[in-house]
């Protein structure tokens, strides 16, 4: 089993706190968030950065749903670590400061892909199909504190 990543950025016209603590937020503003492939988000504790649990289901194509329970931490200082109980998918959000009244947010998920030929495919359209989803999220973010 070869792991799966896939990254995604963007500069957000906002300073890193703000940034963060609206991705942080699991109970207001990250719902809100969501592009149309995430279905049945419900935190089930806490909701505030660390100590959070949420779950979803992410369609990520027509045919594959993933069904997520992601335990949330904050290793350090701008960053939020999701990590799935029920797969080896693990988000890692990064929020920098870019510049004076900016920032960088940066999304990476890595997991476990499949063997043989599935996981050939797997490799090469996986995270590009999960990078337009991750895409539209952080357009949706930067939109939410920016206006």
């Amino acid at each position: 089993m070869a792991q799966v990543e896939a990254t995604t950025e963007r500069i957000i016209t906002a300073d890193a706190e703000t940034v963060f603590d609206a991705l942080a937020d699991y109970t207001g503003t990250r719902g809100k968030l969501l592009p149309e492939h995430f279905s049945e988000y419900e935190v089930r504790e806490g909701g505030d950065g660390e100590g959070t649990l949420v779950h979803w289901k992410l369609q990520a194509t027509s045919k594959r749903v993933r069904d997520c329970l992601l335990e949330v931490s904050e290793p350090t200082d701008g960053q939020l670590v999701e990590k799935d109980r029920n797969s080896s998918m693990v988000t890692t959000w990064t929020v920098t400061p870019a510049g004076e009244g900016q920032s960088k947010a940066v999304v990476t998920t890595v997991w476990n892909g499949a063997g043989g030929i599935g996981g050939f495919f797997e490799r090469t359209f996986a995270p590009k199909g999960l990078a337009r989803i991750y895409d539209t999220f952080l357009a949706n973010l930067a939109a939410e504190v920016q206006g």
